[in-house]
C-alpha cells in the first residue's frame, strides 16, 4: 500500500494531488529536521504523520489557539512524540558539516510517492 493509499485511509481525503503535496511537504521538513538526504525506515510514519496534522489544520494557518462554541481548541508545532521520532534519526554535525553514510543501508526506503 502506497503512503497515499494509507493517507487516503486514515483521512478519508480522495484528492491525491493534495495528499501528494501534503506528503512532499512534510518529506522536506523531515529530511531538512534530520540532515538527512533521503527517508530511511523508522521515518516513514512521520512523514504520514505531519502530512496528516497538515490536512488537518487547513484553514488554521498561523492561529496558535481558537475557541467557538464552548469548544477551545489549541495548536502546537507538532505532537512531542513526532520530534522524539525525528530526534533519533538527526544527524549531528562536525565542524558545520553533515555526514550520512554513502553505502546503501537495510534500513532505507524509497521516497514516498518517487520524490525526494
Amino acid at each position: 500500500m502506497t503512503d497515499i493509499e494509507k493517507l487516503k485511509k486514515l483521512t478519508g481525503e480522495s484528492d491525491e494531488t493534495l495528499l501528494s503535496l501534503l506528503l512532499e511537504d512534510a518529506t522536506a521538513f523531515v529530511l531538512s529536521y534530520t540532515g538527512r538526504t533521503r527517508i530511511v525506515t523508522g521515518l516513514e510514519k512521520a512523514v504520514r504523520d505531519l502530512a496528516v496534522i497538515a490536512l488537518n489544520r487547513m484553514g488554521t494557518e498561523g492561529e496558535a489557539s481558537r475557541s467557538g462554541g464552548g469548544e477551545s481548541y489549541s495548536f502546537e508545532a507538532a505532537p512531542k512524540h513526532i520530534y522524539d521520532t525525528l530526534d533519533r534519526y538527526r544527524l549531528a554535525r562536525i565542524g558545520g558539516r553533515t555526514y550520512e553514510a554513502k553505502t546503501e543501508q537495510a534500513g532505507d526506503v524509497p521516497s514516498p510517492g518517487g520524490y525526494t
